[in-house]
């Protein structure tokens, strides 16, 4: 595979979102410099959507996307990059669920079921999250979450507010 080491490799899915500046490109620099790194391989990225703030309702809309990598890293040395990209992009962390530049969420890796301190896999309750399960369906609509597809909980859960904004897939290029 291109981009990565003869070492073992798995795949993971991540979630990616922002409201502020402009998220599409700072969603698009992430994903450029995950793929930039030798151990991350970016293999599928859905659709850009918009859709409404979860948690604290009283900011800007988001927009939203999902991302399948290939990598060789451990799943907690990729949330470590997957932060160290943050940084990099000027996030900061001010308010739980508030306005941010970028966010990127390691969702799932392989069959992998890890509860540590700053890292549960799959991510809790990502399977009632419409602005996760939408471009994730994208994607992974077969990937199984806590006993169901990723297709099978989007349709149980309202995701009449979420917009697609476009059908470009290689929008972050």
């Amino acid at each position: 595979m291109p981009g990565l080491s003869d070492v073992e490799t798995a795949v993971a899915y991540l979630g990616l979102g922002g409201n502020l500046a402009d998220p599409v490109a700072n969603m698009a620099a992430a994903l450029r410099a995950l793929d930039a790194d030798a151990k991350i391989a970016v293999t599928a990225v859905s659709c850009l959507y918009r859709t409404p703030p979860w948690g604290v309702t009283d900011q800007p809309d988001f927009v939203n996307a999902a991302a399948m990598v290939e990598t060789s890293l451990s799943p907690r040395k990729l949330l470590a990059r997957c932060l160290e990209v943050e940084r990099l992009l000027k996030r900061e962390r001010r308010e739980r669920w508030g306005p941010r530049l970028i966010d990127i969420d390691v969702l799932n890796y392989e069959d992998v079921e890890l509860m540590e301190d700053g890292l549960v896999l799959p991510h809790p309750r990502m399977h009632e999250r419409a602005f996760v399960l939408v471009p994730l369906a994208d994607i992974a609509p077969k990937l199984q979450i806590a006993g169901r597809t990723v297709r099978a909980w989007m349709e149980k859960t309202n995701t009449s507010d979420i917009k697609r904004l476009g059908e470009d897939r290689d929008w972050w290029r």
